[in-house]
């Protein structure tokens, strides 16, 4: 018997955190080329596909779970505000520990290799590593470089962290997600997936080139918002119609060869990763061996985050000279001790704290509450909303009506 989308997932039994670790490492193999000068320099999968690399099938794989995973949480009963901490706990906790230890730990050591001393470091008067932290605090990367450094590399990385972009169009699509849930769209599954729907069509639209998509809003003229939001949309799909799509063994077999084909022939980005989205859906279910994976911890956010920096911090020191094998297996030790220590000293604490209000913030709340109440009392329909103010209204139109 098939089952659908929502009867197979079990949020507590899946192998998602498998597969989200295995595309971190896509991403790391795909960046070896231009950081340490493997595959004629160029990103992994480009030799293929014209396209996208392999690491860019990853970022989609993981915006296609995000999609999923992060509606799924919003189309609960915490509140906004509730919604944004967690997110904000879940990205930036790490994020800001890892612009600390680029300017003040991995910059430094880079420097004194690269000159013979720590002198003209901390006091360069370009790309200052003292404003390297706050300039790339809200994950918008407005400082790529730090001193100079990078050009007299053999394969001149002169950006940090160079997979960090995309983080905050993922926490962009959060607040989407967000948007959607403080105005009820949620609880609507065919208006929330007209507006999924949409981003995908739109998508298509911008690969095809069928029209200018700048005439309708200049945000298009960036064309990473459609290219990463595209994916998390079909996640959303999942998540709002999972009663409805059959999780398949045979569709998902043909779904991986079609996709295959797509990426070596062309229409990867019109059709080809959705059909790849389904079957690495398929995968985190059927895996069944895989779903203790992340029993000692989520690493896949940790190794992501430090793979770039790493990666150029070592070809510093010429681990690309010791050939594809030895400099792929002291990248990925380093990378899992890494992401085990960041795990469990700053990730996993930091989401200790995602039902703590600070007193300041709660003596607020109870203040205007009144009015808070009035104000949702107005703007909130119980009917499309699935927060806990609107089940209390639910409850007490219940009540009154009996």
């Amino acid at each position: 018997m098939v089952k659908t989308v929502a009867e197979a997932f079990n949020p507590r039994a899946n192998s998602i955190g498998f597969l989200r670790w295995l595309m971190a490492f896509l991403v790391i193999f795909s960046h070896a080329g231009p950081l340490a000068g493997f595959y004629n320099g160029e990103d992994l999968g480009t030799q293929i596909s014209e396209e996208q690399s392999l690491g860019g099938v990853a970022v989609a794989g993981f915006f296609f779970f995000s999609g999923f995973l992060i509606t799924k949480s919003r189309m609960g009963r915490s509140s906004t505000l509730r919604y944004f901490w967690r997110r904000a706990l879940r990205i930036m906790p790490l994020w800001w520990a890892t612009l600390l230890l680029i300017a003040f730990a991995l910059g430094p050591i880079a420097w004194i290799k690269s000159t013979g001393g720590i002198s003209g470091y901390f006091g360069a008067t370009t790309d200052s590593p003292l404003t390297y932290f706050i300039n790339n605090m809200w994950l918008t990367i407005s400082q790529q470089n730090i001193a100079g450094m990078g050009g007299e590399l053999p394969f001149g990385a002169v950006t940090w962290n160079g997979s960090a972009w995309t983080l905050v169009y993922e926490f962009r699509a959060y607040i989407l997600v967000g948007v959607l849930g403080m105005f009820g769209v949620l609880a609507n599954r065919w208006i929330a997936g007209a507006v999924a729907g949409g981003i995908i069509v739109l998508a298509c639209v911008q690969w095809l080139q069928a029209a200018d998509l700048t005439q309708l809003s200049p945000l298009f003229g960036d064309i990473y918002y459609l290219l990463l939001f595209a994916p998390f949309a079909f996640g959303m799909l999942f998540a709002l119609f999972g009663d409805k799509i059959p999780l398949d063994d045979r569709v998902a077999v043909g779904a991986i060869i079609v996709a295959g084909a797509t990426y070596a022939f062309g229409g990867w980005l019109v059709f080809g990763q959705y059909l790849f989205c389904y079957f690495l859906f398929w995968v985190g279910i059927r895996a069944t061996r895989l779903q203790n994976w992340e029993k000692h911890g989520d690493f896949s956010y940790g190794i992501y985050i430090f793979a770039w920096p790493v990666m150029q911090f070592a070809a510093y020191f010429g681990l690309q000279n010791a050939g594809w094998l030895a400099y792929h297996l002291v990248i990925v030790v380093v990378l899992h001790l890494m992401a085990f220590c960041s795990w469990h000293l700053i990730e996993k604490p930091a989401m200790t704290l995602k039902n703590w209000t600070p007193a300041p913030v709660a003596w607020l709340l109870r203040k205007w509450e009144p009015l808070s109440l009035r104000a949702k009392s107005r703007l909130v329909n119980p009917a499309y909303s699935s927060t806990a103010f609107a089940a209390r209204l639910r409850a007490k139109t219940t009540e009154d009506g009996a």
